[in-house]
């Protein structure tokens, strides 16, 4: 391919991305998902590596089989098989179906840390701040973006509660707000505005999930926990503690903001109290 028909093609490409984001941007969907489907995106267009944008469901299927070779997880492959398909079906507005079906998933169980490694996590951690950034996370079943942007306002002290605001998915939801840190939190937002973020970075501005999450796993090791559990285990524990304390799944679903309900009931198979209190024969 010469200089100018790579220009050409690459000019293509770059309209093609830009009227993709343009209609997800329409259609409210979030920076995080924008920003992974149009990555999912120049990945197919690059194995394809050519300037026409039809629809070739052969040429999708070669591109995920390779995906699948290159080692790539299910997962993966159909976040790739999805953003494919929503750029067919509503950027170009094809009449063409896609007839690929997303790969099987393998169903594994969350990694849930217990009471004492939580317990354990907080006492070694002795950043103020991280503590109580930890601390949040578990106490009110907060995923590491909602924890990163949480505002002043979405805090009602006084309640009990966070009102998180298009949160993912882009819906609004209301969770627990743990009563044995409110002092705290008081203490860390005194004179700040309600715009203003609850847990901010050294120079001031939103601490990224990366800096939250190496945070996690500093205190991990520094617990001498050797799960290989992440950032998320600390919603997973929420869940599931309180599904121990007889909660009823269905109010830990609406805590979660889970659209289904099949999503809350994987943490039951975590805790069962009918398994937990079998004995092994041996």
């Amino acid at each position: 391919m010469t200089n100018m028909q790579n220009i050409v093609r690459n000019a293509q490409i770059d309209a093609a991305l830009k009227r993709a984001e343009e209609e997800m941007r329409l259609r409210g969907f979030s920076r995080r998902t924008i920003s992974t489907y149009l990555h999912a995106l120049r990945q197919y267009f690059a194995f394809r590596n050519t300037n026409d944008p039809s629809l070739n469901e052969e040429n999708i299927r070669q591109f995920l089989l390779q995906r699948e070779q290159d080692g790539s997880c299910a997962q993966t492959r159909n976040v790739l098989l999805h953003a494919i398909k929503y750029f067919y079906r509503d950027v170009l507005r094809a009449r063409q179906t896609i007839g690929i079906r997303p790969a099987k998933e393998a169903s594994t169980l969350p990694v849930i840390l217990s009471r004492d490694e939580i317990r354990s996590m907080l006492s070694v951690t002795k950043n103020g701040k991280h503590r109580l950034m930890l601390a949040l996370a578990y106490g009110a079943g907060l995923r590491v973006s909602e924890v990163i942007t949480l505002r002043v306002r979405d805090l009602d002290l006084p309640g009990l509660q966070i009102h998180l605001k298009a949160a993912k998915g882009n819906k609004d939801r209301v969770t627990l707000f743990p009563e044995s840190i409110r002092t705290d939190i008081q203490n860390l937002i005194a004179g700040r505005s309600p715009d203003d973020l609850v847990f901010e970075s050294e120079r001031g501005g939103m601490l990224s999930a990366r800096t939250a999450q190496a945070v996690f796993a500093h205190t991990l090791v520094k617990a001498e926990i050797a799960k290989p559990a992440t950032f998320h285990s600390l919603r997973h524990s929420f869940a599931t503690h309180l599904l121990e304390n007889g909660t009823d799944v269905r109010y830990v679903q609406e805590l979660l903001g889970h659209a289904s309900i099949r999503t809350t009931q994987r943490y039951t198979h975590v805790t069962n109290p009918a398994i937990r209190n079998i004995r092994s024969p041996l």
